[in-house]
Parts: C-alpha cells; sequence; structure tokens
C-alpha cells in the first residue's frame, strides 16, 4: 500500500471511522481502487493493516490503493478545511440519494458495530445521510453500503475516468 499527497478533486474519498472487519475494509478498498477512490482509515483500527483477510479482500488492489492513516477524525479534517464530507448513518433522514454529489466529497463511514456515534453525528447532522431499507432492520454490511453510495456519487458525476 502506498500513501499519495494528493488533492481533494477528481476523486471521490471514503473515510472509514474505526473499521473493525477486515474483510469488510479489504472489500472497501478494492472498490476504490478500481474506482480511483481514495480510502482514508481513522484509527484506531480492530485489526492489524497486514491482516491476511484484510489483504485476500482486496486481492492484487492493495498495490493500486491510495490510502492515508489518521489519528482522529479532527486530523482528517485539518488536512482538508474545505472538504465536504457526508455522513452514512441509520440514524439519519436524508436519502444518499437526495444529495448532488460533487469530485472531492467525503463519504465517511462509521464501525460496524456502533456506527459513527453520536458526538461526529451531531457536529454534522445536515450532512448526515441513509440508504433506505426497512424500519425493522439494523442496517447493511459496511462494504455494501460504501459501494452502495459510492456508485451514486460516481453516476451524478458521469462515472468520469471509469469506463
Amino acid at each position: 500500500m502506498k500513501e499519495k499527497e494528493t488533492e481533494i478533486t477528481d476523486m471521490f474519498n471514503i473515510v472509514l471511522v474505526n473499521p473493525e472487519i477486515p474483510p469488510n475494509t479489504g472489500n472497501i478498498s478494492r472498490t476504490c481502487a478500481v474506482t480511483g477512490t481514495r480510502l482514508h482509515l481513522i484509527r484506531p483500527l480492530g485489526f492489524e493493516i497486514n491482516d491476511k483477510t484484510l489483504k485476500r479482500a482486496g486481492l492484487d488492489y492493495w498495490k493500486d490503493l491510495d490510502v492515508s492513516y489518521y489519528d482522529s477524525f479532527e486530523e482528517l479534517e485539518a488536512k482538508y478545511p474545505d472538504g465536504r464530507f457526508f455522513w452514512a448513518s441509520a440514524h439519519a433522514t436524508r436519502s444518499y440519494a437526495d444529495v448532488e454529489y460533487m469530485d472531492g466529497d467525503f463519504l465517511v463511514f462509521g464501525r460496524e458495530t456502533a456506527g459513527l456515534g453520536p458526538e461526529l453525528l451531531k457536529r454534522r447532522a445536515k450532512d448526515a445521510i441513509r440508504i433506505p431499507m426497512r424500519h425493522d432492520q439494523r442496517s447493511l454490511n459496511l462494504s455494501n453500503s460504501a459501494a452502495i453510495v459510492l456508485y451514486e456519487a460516481l453516476r451524478q458525476t458521469g462515472f468520469q475516468g471509469l469506463e
């Protein structure tokens, strides 16, 4: 894996806050690699980056992954003070499909077992989005959720750079 310093334009950003399950992060990294999306991981992680299940899910895509690591969400915000952040949460009321996405947007997802947490959601309640689902269900799998929201953003921007 390599860490690149690049502008926030011309690609989307997926942010995982304290991910816990290695195969989910591996699947998301694969989605990021094939779409040219930057991955941002907020520590603590629930696994080691060299975990074999993480790498198995990412297969040979790790060489193409643009990934950055942070010790807090505030560190990421400080690096991208003008970034537009959309917070995926089962507790949000606004559908992810009702957002007009732009290149450079950050799509933020929380831990598999606890989501983003009330502190982060309170700070950015107006930017919280959800994937519609039955109200008697908890949530979708993290890697599925990330792919659904990312592909809507890519669709809206014309799948630039993808064939």
